[in-house]
């Protein structure tokens, strides 16, 4: 019988009396229930259905403003997605439209996915998002497209992800 492993920068979650208690307190996650509908006066994204969605907002919605305005808001990012390399160097604008166009994707579905800043950083770029998913998708989307070296370091306490990518 085979037993599977940890892959590195995981870390496994242990169940004990059948309940998983959440260690992470991301004070950009919403307390409760959202009245339906709400709007964010901000970006416009409606809160329906039980999540966030781009729809057009009906004049009696409630006004929120959504984790990831407060997260932009606040400079507060929850991904950081670090460029560089030789090879970056030289294909950086091909690149860096290959992950705003991933953004756009998953930010038409997923309204609280979005990119909030790009930076150059002692020799790198820096891309800052909203969500830890959208920082991996778009390291995974580059390594897909291009290989090089990508890795992952995720710290549970402050439900950061940082992703970087050389080539």
């Amino acid at each position: 019988m085979k037993h599977a492993t940890t892959p590195d920068g995981y870390h496994q979650i242990q169940r004990h009396d059948g309940i998983f208690q959440e260690r992470v307190h991301d004070a950009y996650k919403i307390k409760g229930k959202l009245l339906e509908p709400t709007v964010c006066p901000q970006c416009g994204a409606v809160f329906h259905a039980g999540r966030w969605q781009w729809m057009k907002a009906p004049d009696n919605a409630h006004k929120v403003t959504c984790p990831a305005c407060h997260r932009i808001h606040d400079h507060y990012p929850a991904g950081f997605l670090t460029l560089q390399g030789t090879f970056f160097q030289a294909h950086r604008d091909e690149i860096m439209r290959l992950a705003r166009n991933h953004e756009a994707d998953e930010r038409a579905e997923h309204p609280l996915n979005r990119i909030m800043d790009v930076e150059e950083k002692d020799g790198a770029t820096v891309v800052t998002t909203t969500d830890i998913h959208l920082a991996r998708g778009i390291g995974e989307a580059l390594h897909h497209a291009y290989q090089g070296e990508l890795s992952y370091h995720y710290n549970p306490e402050q439900n950061l992800l940082r992703v970087s990518w050389s080539h």
